[in-house]
């Protein structure tokens, strides 16, 4: 039963909707859903593979892109075949259990590629500002202890929010407009008042404002120290080592912006709008950071074309 007049704390299960108002074609949505899953897929795993075999590549900025590689592969494992199976089977129903599961899973990854992008920014400040010293501040040490910290954080940040639901008492139609389970679409739902659900959300929400803070000042003082090189081929090889980072952060953060900005201001755009930005965020990145980084990163482009093509190399 998805309607009742009594009062559950538990429900047994939710209703996802899909996209409402392209009902009629999601199963033609569902194929590029499916075309960006394998590719965060094999992206991701070639990554970790070619991580982990080569030697050379047992470096800081590689072990943050491993993280970033597991974390892409846990945000689109958590978030697409539940898709596929609303767009495609029509299988709509999710267990309460099943929802707060996957709500967590999205929130905790998300928390983390937030910050691991931070760290990143970080390393490249210290590769780019201070080269002389980028092995002995970076060390294996302090690796493990950023690790931890990324961990941590998102933990203490994330966990709050199953305890946030699991206290909220849900009666009434326990219909979710929406392809996932997260946190706000989940307390929507409930008949008591989120107040305090509202404000923890926007409290680590504002998380992500000082992660942007931190990336923005590190890449100022990158870009201070580029531009005082005596050359132009200096600061353009300087430059090409941050590229591939900047384009995954604009990859991450841009949806993440338009889907604020749809919510604030877009009062007049279709709900199904909203709903199709929402998916962008957790969908495009895991399946564009892989490819950023195979493309750009001439020791991870050449690994794999020795996989692909072994007599040529």
């Amino acid at each position: 039963m998805l309607r009742s007049n009594n009062t559950q704390f538990h429900p047994s299960s939710f209703l996802l909707m899909g996209i409402p108002g392209l009902e009629d074609v999601h199963i033609w949505i569902g194929f590029p859903f499916f075309a960006v899953y394998m590719i965060a897929l094999l992206g991701n795993i070639t990554i970790l593979f070619v991580i982990q075999t080569e030697r050379s590549l047992h470096q800081p900025m590689f072990y943050f892109l491993a993280m970033l590689a597991t974390t892409d592969l846990g945000l689109s494992t958590a978030t697409i075949p539940k898709m596929l199976g609303i767009f495609w089977f029509n299988l709509k129903e999710i267990v309460f259990g099943a929802c707060i599961t996957q709500m967590y899973t999205i929130h905790i990854c998300t928390g983390l590629e937030s910050v691991v992008l931070t760290v990143m920014a970080i390393d490249r400040y210290v590769a780019i500002c201070n080269p002389l010293r980028y092995s002995m501040i970076l060390t294996n040490k302090v690796i493990v202890i950023l690790g931890i910290f990324i961990i941590l954080r998102t933990l203490v940040f994330v966990t709050p929010f199953i305890f946030l639901i699991l206290r909220l008492p849900f009666c009434g139609v326990r219909i979710i407009p929406h392809t996932y389970c997260e946190h706000m679409g989940l307390a929507k739902l409930a008949c008591a008042s989120i107040r305090v659900n509202v404000i923890y959300g926007l409290v680590a929400f504002s998380v992500g404002y000082i992660d942007l803070s931190v990336i923005g000042f590190s890449y100022a003082q990158i870009l201070w120290a580029v531009f005082r090189l005596p050359s132009w081929d200096a600061r353009l090889k300087a430059l090409s080592t941050c590229g591939s980072h900047v384009c995954v952060i604009l990859a991450f953060y841009l949806p993440a912006l338009f889907s604020f900005m749809t919510h604030r201001f877009g009062h007049n755009i279709p709900h199904y709008i909203h709903i199709l930005l929402a998916n962008l965020y957790v969908v495009v990145p895991p399946a564009l950071n892989p490819v950023i980084y195979g493309v750009r990163t001439k020791q991870i482009r050449e690994r794999v074309l020795r996989m692909i093509n072994p007599k040529n190399h």
